[in-house]
Parts: C-alpha cells; sequence; structure tokens
C-alpha cells in the first residue's frame, strides 16, 4: 500500500495536488462523491430537524465510504490519517469539483 508522504504541507494547494493524486481510481473517486453527499444530506437533515444524533451519523458516512474506496479500490491509506484538516478541505473541494465537472470521476491516467 502506498502511504501519505512523512512531509507536512505548507499550503493547502500544494497538498490538493498530492491529494487528487491519492484519488486516481475511479471507483474511489465515486465512493468518495457518493459518502461525502449522503454525509451532506444527513447532517442537513439534522439541523433542519434538530436531530441532533444523526450527526456523528453523518460524519461516518463521509469517512466510511472514503475508506472503503481508499482499502478497498485505491490500495493506499487516506490522507485523513496523517494530514486531517487539509484532507477534509481537499475531501469538499474534489466532490464540488466533481459536482460542477471540474474534474472528471474517471481522472486521466496519462499522467
Amino acid at each position: 500500500m502506498a502511504d501519505t508522504p512523512t512531509q507536512r504541507f505548507t499550503t493547502f494547494a500544494s497538498f490538493y495536488l498530492f491529494y487528487l493524486g491519492e484519488h486516481q481510481n475511479p471507483v474511489c473517486r465515486t465512493l468518495h462523491f457518493i459518502g461525502t453527499s449522503i454525509g451532506l444530506g444527513v447532517l442537513i437533515y439534522a439541523v433542519a430537524r434538530g436531530v441532533w444524533w444523526l450527526i456523528p451519523v453523518g460524519i461516518v458516512q463521509g469517512y466510511a465510504w472514503a475508506w472503503v474506496g481508499h482499502f478497498g479500490f485505491e490500495k493506499n491509506k487516506p490522507a485523513s490519517f496523517k494530514q486531517p484538516l487539509y484532507s477534509f478541505m481537499g475531501d469538499w473541494v474534489m466532490w464540488f469539483q466533481l459536482l460542477t465537472g471540474r474534474i472528471a470521476f474517471t481522472p486521466d491516467q496519462r499522467g
């Protein structure tokens, strides 16, 4: 399994390039998108309805789908293990870019 480098990124922009490289598998990207979308939906519902116990359920949904993508398909460790804040930010940026078509669910494999 590949591992997140031991270096600490000093800017989110430099981390995000690494982050996208850790999400080359189309199934992994899709699972990230699904998990983040479900998690967002659960969180919105929890806040709108005041069902506070659902907040942890929403958070678990976001991470569980992503981790299945990493361990089962991408064959690497999630960046959230070593870069939790930048990884959380990267997930939302990637989710938005997938949603808007700025990046593809199937990355260009040419490098």
